[in-house]
């Protein structure tokens, strides 16, 4: 059969033809996970490829009432734990043929605003690294959309969820840092309206009250490298005269941590662990660098983002399942910024 002519582009029914299948066919063999013999699948695509036709996914979507679209709601971009997650999903979501919406928040407390444009987008399903409320999430099964929440837990409605267990990795860092022989602690956290960033202060805050450690000073940023430098060095000149600098900072998340690194040693000469120890979490790859070589705990970004993706998947396909929780364990990287 000739190429079509220059402009038009061949049909499903034309790539049927040429390649003596069915039109359902050639949808399957477009369809990632659809089961199509091996030697068919690549006759219809070299007929494809020969009549320049590509599917229509728009008409797919009415054909299917899906629309293979997921929104990621992420708060705060700044931390660079969150743009490693993101780069994740799009990966796992696009090998099952389904497209990512990306809806940025400035901060958690916004995502009211961000709801109706989810809905107008008609997607599939949603993955959200955000606080919802229980009007919220109520919402979502109004609206029919599958919902996982990523790194945060729900305690107001049943709501399938992944997450990393922090609490034990805080106390890992807090105990490491007493038994090194830490006393005058100073916290940075990160904006009141994170459920995650506040429930790591918290954890923090109560391990050191059970080792006799209280009245820790406490400042905040933004999850961001600035919003850590500017916080560590409030902390840092903060002290009374005559009580010793501080010999340890604990950061609610890396990005902070490495923007109070550098306050500690370039804009106050202070040695890092030698004078002060200072530790994050999640383990982003800044963090990691040699420059920084940071004391954290590793999210395993990995296996969180392939487990949201394969819940996600399952409560599209079956709005019915019901809901579920997976908590996966920090790993502890010993770094080169803390006495331990």
């Amino acid at each position: 059969m000739p190429s079509p002519a220059r402009g038009k582009r061949g049909t499903s029914y034309d790539v049927a033809r040429v390649a003596g299948v069915s039109q359902s066919a050639v949808s399957r063999a477009f369809r990632p996970g659809a089961s199509v013999a091996p030697a068919t699948r690549a006759r219809i695509q070299a007929a494809a490829k020969q009549l320049g036709y590509r599917p229509n996914a728009l008409a797919e979507a009415l054909i299917t009432r899906r629309s293979n679209l997921v929104a990621v709601v992420i708060s705060n971009l700044t931390n660079l734990y969150y743009p490693e997650v993101l780069a994740e999903l799009t990966a796992r979501l696009s090998e099952r043929g389904m497209r990512v919406l990306l809806f940025a928040l400035e901060a958690e407390s916004a995502i009211d605003d961000m709801l109706d444009q989810i809905w107008r987008y008609q997607v599939d399903g949603a993955i959200v690294a955000a606080r919802l409320s229980p009007a919220q999430l109520a919402a979502f099964q109004a609206e029919g959309v599958a919902l996982v929440l990523y790194n945060r837990t729900s305690e107001d409605a049943p709501v399938a969820s992944v997450s990393c267990e922090y609490s034990s990795g805080e106390r890992t860092l807090v105990d490491r840092l007493v038994g090194a022989g830490c006393r005058r602690f100073g916290i940075i956290g990160g904006p009141m309206d994170s459920t995650v960033g506040e429930a790591r202060v918290r954890v923090a805050v109560q391990r050191l009250a059970a080792a006799g450690i209280t009245n820790v000073p406490l400042d905040r940023g933004d999850f961001s490298y600035e919003g850590g430098h500017a916080a560590a060095l409030r902390l840092l000149d903060s002290r009374p005269p005559g009580s010793g600098t501080l010999d340890a900072i604990v950061a609610a998340n890396d990005v902070m941590a490495l923007g109070a690194m550098d306050a500690a040693r370039l804009e106050r000469g202070l040695r890092v662990p030698d004078d002060i120890s200072i530790v994050g979490f999640d383990g982003v790859a800044p963090a990691l660098w040699r420059s920084y070589q940071l004391t954290t705990i590793r999210q395993p970004v990995r296996r969180m983002t392939a487990a949201a993706v394969e819940m996600l998947v399952a409560r599209i396909g079956n709005p019915d399942l019901g809901a579920e929780r997976r908590v996966f364990p920090g790993d502890f990287i010993a770094g080169a910024t803390a006495r331990l």
